[in-house]
């Protein structure tokens, strides 16, 4: 009877241990879940901010300046004229090319109808049809900033062009694109321009 209540008494102790250390578990587990859920959200948190972090917002800033172009700030005549020839003589040694309006080559016309481009001033492409732009002028009358037509290599109309960029009393002195020599500076006292010369024409006023 005794070994009977001593079996009964020990399963009683067993199971309550069982039961306790169950318990026990089940709680350790609950806080590890718990910690758990904890470093999740921690995780979260920290994955947010470094998200932000890494990828902060854009700021684009357009760029939408044309530096070849050249801004004029003063509505004066005098100076225009004055950055015309500064920038059609910045070509000077350019050399002749057909169809040409850049550095890498100028036709006669393609000379001038980039330098006036330069200032949005648009100037038909040709110089015969250049030739009727303006008023034509007395050669007496001419001054720097005009334009000047000749007639050459047999032809019957305009087929070349400059721009007057000195005149000392009878002198008449021109930039212009010579299929020989490129972009320079030539004189009305020239024979061979005295010869082929034709009208010049005052297309700014």
């Amino acid at each position: 009877m005794k070994n009977i209540i001593k079996i009964a008494l020990f399963s009683i102790v067993c199971l309550s241990n069982s039961f306790a250390s169950n318990s026990l578990n089940k709680s350790i587990l609950n806080k590890k879940n718990d910690f758990h859920d904890l470093l999740v959200i921690d995780t979260v948190k920290v994955t947010s901010s470094d998200s932000k972090k890494t990828d902060p917002k854009k700021k684009t800033i357009l760029n939408n300046k044309n530096e070849n172009d050249i801004v004029i700030d003063e509505e004066n005549d005098n100076y225009l004229i004055k950055q015309l020839i500064h920038v059609a003589s910045d070509n000077l040694g350019v050399t002749y090319r057909a169809g040409g309006t850049s550095k890498n080559g100028f036709d006669c016309s393609g000379l001038v109808y980039a330098t006036f481009i330069k200032f949005d001033l648009t100037l038909p492409r040709s110089s015969h049809e250049m030739a009727e732009v303006g008023i034509k002028i007395d050669p007496q009358s001419a001054k720097k900033g005009d334009l000047i037509f000749f007639i050459n290599r047999g032809q019957k109309r305009i087929n070349h062009v400059g721009i007057v960029v000195e005149v000392i009393e009878d002198e008449i002195k021109f930039i212009h694109s010579s299929t020989q020599s490129g972009v320079v500076i030539s004189s009305i006292k020239e024979p061979y321009y005295q010869r082929t010369f034709a009208q010049i024409n005052r297309v700014l006023e």
